[in-house]
């Protein structure tokens, strides 16, 4: 557990970790404040959009839509690399999940099935939405899944955490089945090289 980065710090980690970002005007202020705590932080949510094309990425997960207001991640990952941020504190991506797979990443342990949806995922988890239709055809470039390495391992390196801190969506909540294209146990991997 940790208190979160400020914006400051989270954009000095993701640089740090050689990370390509773009500043969307007004993401250090843009948050879902007075709708629930933010922190303390536990570890990193990855996302896929189901969306395709980045422009139109960052301003969904900026405004939202009308059941879920934005922003609703902390950073859209583009096909090309690049890490737009989209918000600073707690924003609207993992929701209601399972409070056991918290314990486990507390813990830094294996997760356990995910049966549950007990636990708001906000208040817990940095979250980033990965430019990708999840149909299973849509191509991550290794550029982008690079970019991906680069911020979970980023926020790991930040607080001290290893790469049992970063988790997928669906080992978040039940029916998620965000990212689809690479497994969690290999991002894992890549995170854990990383941090050696």
């Amino acid at each position: 557990m940790a208190p979160p980065m400020s914006a400051n710090e989270f954009l000095a980690a993701l640089r740090r970790e050689g990370t390509t970002v773009a500043e969307v005007d007004g993401w250090r202020h843009h948050n879902r404040a007075g709708h629930g705590l933010w922190g303390p932080v536990n570890g990193v949510m990855i996302h896929h959009s189901a969306t395709s094309g980045t422009d139109s990425t960052v301003r969904l997960c900026w405004n939202g839509y009308e059941e879920l207001p934005g922003p609703l991640c902390h950073g859209v990952i583009a096909k090309d690399g690049t890490v737009h941020l989209t918000g600073c504190g707690r924003v609207n991506h993992a929701g209601g999940g399972d409070g056991d797979v918290l314990k486990a990443v507390i813990a830094e342990k294996r997760l356990p099935p995910v049966r549950w949806a007990d636990t708001d995922g906000n208040v817990h988890f940095y979250g980033f939405e990965c430019v990708n239709r999840g149909d299973g055809e849509d191509p991550w470039p290794q550029v982008q899944l690079r970019a991906v390495e680069q911020v979970a391992a980023a926020i790991c390196r930040h607080h001290g955490w290893s790469e049992r801190s970063v988790i997928g969506h669906l080992e978040w909540r039940p029916g998620k089945v965000d990212p689809v294209g690479f497994s969690m146990e290999w991002l894992r991997e890549r995170v854990r090289e990383r941090l050696k």
